[in-house]
């Protein structure tokens, strides 16, 4: 992985233990959301993980999805989360084992999964593609360790389907075009498709839901988050950030904020 810039703190290239706690805090924010619990639901149904099989969460995070798969597995099959990031990993064998889960978690990287060929049945990888410089390598992993006939659910955000209003169209512009130059892989979710049929999988289905925020409550963390940072590269002016938070407070007190950002989902298998 070549690319030097400052990317997400999920980019491999930038994972540091001191930030495990907000790691942590974003994924159980994202669990929350309902946008991403019904692209989930639609994922696992798809997916129709049975009793006995082989379950591969890659990028597995706090471990959570992890678990509810080991728990359709049962009896007799086996649920194992790959996360390279060793505080993420720590969290998740700690909830694994205070909910009395089967899921067991090892280091590894989507490039690199500590599989062999053709051992898995079912594999799901949420939220990792994006973070990823080489997703087309990922995607041949994926299909060289599931076997014939096995099934993947793949599920990642379009940052380029953000939505941000009201505000002046000049200043959305420039925060969405900061926000797409920080991503690895800013398209991740409209290329969903094309990374799994390039590596010789069969797509059967496919989804999408949009996580829309609160309509009367503006994420200042994130809106200042990104705002600062514009101003700081000159992509705006500070009057023009005054007058973006101005409008969206406006709008959070009528209840017509309108922010989002939309989550795509594939399912596929391989054939044989």
């Amino acid at each position: 992985m070549g690319d030097t810039r400052a990317t997400s703190a999920f980019h491999t290239g930038n994972m540091s233990s001191d930030r495990t706690e907000a790691l942590v805090a974003a994924l159980d924010a994202q669990a929350a959301s309902a946008g991403v619990r019904r692209l989930r639901a639609w994922a696992h149904l798809g997916l129709a993980a049975a009793p006995g099989e082989r379950v591969l969460d890659i990028g597995a995070g706090t471990g959570s999805e992890t678990q509810a798969l080991a728990a359709v597995v049962a009896p007799g099959g086996s649920a194992v989360g790959v996360e390279p990031n060793p505080g993420l990993r720590a969290v998740a064998e700690q909830r694994a084992a205070q909910a009395g889960s089967a899921a067991r978690f090892l280091e590894g990287d989507a490039l690199a999964l500590p599989v062999s060929d053709a051992e898995i049945d079912v594999v799901w990888c949420e939220r990792v593609f994006q973070h990823l410089d080489e997703p087309a390598g990922a995607a041949a992993e994926i299909a060289r360790v599931l076997r014939p006939g096995g099934r993947v659910a793949l599920l990642d955000t379009d940052w380029a389907t953000t939505i941000l209003y009201p505000g002046d169209p000049e200043v959305v512009t420039a925060l969405v075009g900061l926000a797409l130059r920080a991503a690895a892989n800013p398209y991740a979710g409209r290329k969903l498709m094309g990374d799994l049929a390039a590596a010789g999988l069969v797509v059967d289905d496919i989804g999408s839901q949009a996580l829309v925020q609160n309509h009367r409550e503006v994420n200042w963390p994130l809106i200042r988050g990104i705002t600062e940072s514009a101003v700081q590269a000159a992509l705006i002016t500070a009057e023009q950030r005054d007058g973006l938070y101005r409008d969206l407070s406006a709008a959070a007190e009528q209840g017509s904020l309108h922010m989002s950002v939309t989550m795509f989902g594939v399912l596929a298998h391989r054939p044989g």
